[in-house]
């Protein structure tokens, strides 16, 4: 925890801004401040983890179960994984490295195979994000945004409607740009309004001269509205992340009827309405801010703008890098809607202009834009590249390792057709529950288009062999795959907030059960209905 030295008996005044705007991520007991009952549980949980992920991984394998040697494996391995996950004797990370490393070791994939997906282009947009987030840290834009935001007529009023005013911002962009990228360019926005927030409970004596501020419940709740808001707002359109386009082609593959934007549309939107309702209430009464009424936030963050001054050359130049990748990411899914998501110019752009390609070529701008070329002199240099958080990119990198694999190994399939002779599964209401809750579980465990990509092609021959029309079960699937809302590696979304160190897992578990289970009651209740009006899947 950063602080500032001070002298006499007094207790050290915690240095806000550094502390939440460092890039800190895990943090390990001896870096936390914690009361002896909260150092109880964690160390009792942490100690837990590692002798349970063992034994559980262990106690699979050896269990009598008709199962390919490769899948039974594979189940034990990524079983142990999750608790090393859930009770963090190792961080989070490490946990899934350790995972990656005992398939190999345990012989269910090859090596090339298995290290294959990390060169996803998903890790290329975390790399060439968090660039672009440092950038943004370091010469003050982060700041400098947050502060425009909390000046907006009635926003910086209370912590309610901060958080509010942030998520529906999330779910606007997250309906044209991934998910990922959108979360990720406004992390340090969020961050920079914390640390105001924080500052502000500082001053007037709110908190102590020695918080934490990555401790507090409005900084959990913040972060989490960003990475659960932009999950919602994903489901809007047919572009708006990935497992939308994998489900939409499956479906028409397999019923001939194709769902077309504006059709997506009118089935998402009261689903996507309701649910951020939910979150909003949800998230604010599990995490109910130690402050709600901001009284004076206008006169502190009009003095804190003045002495911002204007722009500078390297705040410039990172809002020019911003910027052109911004319009690059929302490229695709103008073209989509003028030209249509099947027409050749959008296939044209989609192509080229990969989001994890456009990361990239945004960040490259930061060492290529300078602040003085006299002395060539560049917005950003490689030591602050060096200083994001690789360790969220190993750890998606790892969920999409496990993604692959249990689509590879047929571990996913094999869940799937047993549950479904198990729960005798013969109506549509009963497959379309059941479409939902896999679509769910797995994506608690792998990447969000993992679990469609997987989940989709087993339902539908599950529906056809009994007799039901596999539409809406598959379109049940494809939504809830957006739906793993419990853990770190379940989207990268939950990565990214997780890798600002603000929200503990503990948290990030508690808040994400309860919108898993309101995000398969709404599916469940309004997608049949919403299908049946707009007329699709007759």
């Amino acid at each position: 925890m950063a602080i500032t030295s001070d002298t006499g008996g007094t207790p050290a005044k915690t240095d806000v801004e550094k502390a939440l705007l460092g890039g800190s991520t895990y943090r390990s007991l001896g870096e936390q401040r914690l009361s002896p009952a909260e150092e109880r549980f964690e160390r009792g949980r942490r100690t837990t983890g590692l002798w349970l992920a063992p034994l559980v991984s262990i106690v699979f394998l050896a269990l009598p179960i008709d199962m390919a040697g490769n899948q039974q494996t594979l189940a034990g391995i990524l079983l142990g994984v999750i608790v090393l996950w859930v009770t963090e004797p190792v961080p989070i990370p490490v946990g899934g490295l350790i995972g990656v490393a005992a398939v190999v070791v345990l012989g269910v994939a090859p090596a090339a195979d298995v290290l294959g997906p990390f060169g996803s282009s998903t890790v290329f947009t975390f790399i060439g994000a968090f660039i672009l987030a440092q950038a943004m840290l370091k010469h003050g834009l982060a700041r400098r945004f947050a502060f425009r935001m909390l000046s907006l007529p009635g926003v910086g009023r209370t912590t309610g409607r901060v958080i509010i005013t942030f998520g529906l911002i999330t779910c606007a962009l997250s309906a044209f740009v991934s998910n990922t990228a959108t979360v990720a360019m406004l992390l340090p926005t969020a961050l920079g309004i914390l640390a105001v927030i924080a500052k502000l409970m500082q001053d007037r004596g709110i908190a102590k001269a020695d918080f934490d501020p990555t401790r507090l419940r409005v900084g959990i709740a913040l972060m989490l509205m960003l990475a659960y808001g932009a999950s919602v707002g994903g489901l809007l359109t047919p572009v708006g992340t990935p497992p939308n386009l994998i489900g939409r082609d499956l479906i028409a593959e397999a019923t001939g009827e194709k769902i077309s934007f504006a059709e997506w549309m009118v089935v998402a939107f009261p689903i996507c309405a309701l649910m951020f309702l939910a979150l909003a209430v949800v998230l604010l009464l599990l995490n109910k801010p130690e402050i709600r009424h901001i009284e004076g936030v206008a006169e502190y963050v009009a003095s804190e703008r003045a002495k911002l001054g204007p722009l500078s050359r390297a705040e410039r130049n990172t809002l020019i890098a911003f910027t052109v990748t911004v319009v690059l990411w929302i490229t695709p899914g103008v073209v989509a809607l003028a030209w249509g998501s099947d027409s050749s110019q959008y296939e044209w752009i989609s192509g080229r202009l990969n989001e994890g390609i456009v990361a990239v070529l945004g960040a490259s701008l930061l060492f290529l834009l300078p602040t003085d070329w006299g002395s060539r002199q560049y917005t950003l240099n490689w030591s602050d590249a060096a200083r994001i958080d690789w360790g969220t990119i190993l750890l998606f990198g790892t969920g999409i390792i496990f993604g692959a694999l249990l689509e590879e190994t047929g571990l996913a399939k094999t869940i799937g057709d047993g549950s479904a002779d198990l729960f005798g599964l013969s109506s549509v209401v009963a497959i379309t529950a059941f479409a939902v809750v896999l679509a769910i579980i797995i994506s608690e465990t792998t990447s969000n288009t993992a679990s469609a990509a997987v989940v989709v092609p087993i339902i539908i021959p599950v529906a056809v062999a009994a007799g039901v029309n596999p539409f809406v079960p598959a379109l049940a699937a494809t939504f809830a795959a957006s739906f793993g809302f419990m853990l770190p590696v379940s989207t990268p979304q939950n990565a990214i907030v997780y890798g600002s160190g603000v929200v503990p897992i503990t948290k990030m578990i508690r808040s994400g059960f309860s919108f898993d289970i309101l995000g398969a009651i709404l599916i469940l209740l309004l997608l049949p209905l919403m299908v049946a009006i707009v007329g699709l899947g007759g």
